[in-house]
């Protein structure tokens, strides 16, 4: 069974947390996917984590940088995983492939978006049904997460 947490984003963007989050599964010596909604989207990704860090950047790729399988952060708008992620994020009301082959998979949704609201709760209903161990955190006001029941 997959861990499938949701994300919801109220008081920060996702160029805010995600990198913190990565960051987190790197330490753990997880691998991961990151899978944005298009095109344009992964590539500003992938330029914000390449510079959001004054002192450093989060090591990743994306197809055109090539060498997939020795990407520890592999980011794209497909439904591939050519690192062997055992982490998939999907930001932004991507859809995913089938999570079961991962240890968590990991939903990102901006709270003030009706669409990307609407696609997490969809996602939500798909994944419990899948029988995943699905879990709901919501942004508090200093930016951190409260799980909620």
């Amino acid at each position: 069974m997959t861990e499938v947490l949701f994300y919801h984003l109220s008081e920060k963007r996702l160029e805010d947390v995600l990198p913190g989050l990565l960051e987190k599964c790197l330490e753990r010596n997880w691998t991961v996917v990151v899978q944005s909604v298009n095109e344009s989207r992964m590539q500003a990704l992938d330029a914000h984590l390449w510079s959001w860090n004054k002192d450093g950047f989060l090591p990743h790729g994306c197809e055109h940088d090539g060498m997939q399988s020795m990407q520890p952060i592999w980011l794209t708008c497909e439904q591939d995983n050519p690192n062997s992620g055992n982490i998939r994020f999907m930001v932004e009301g991507a859809q995913p492939p089938d999570l079961s082959t991962y240890m968590r998979g990991i939903y990102i949704f901006d709270g003030h978006n009706a669409d990307e609201l609407a696609i997490a709760r969809l996602r939500w209903k798909i994944e419990k049904k899948a029988g995943h161990d699905v879990t709901y955190w919501q942004q508090n006001t200093r930016g951190g997460w409260d799980k909620k029941e």
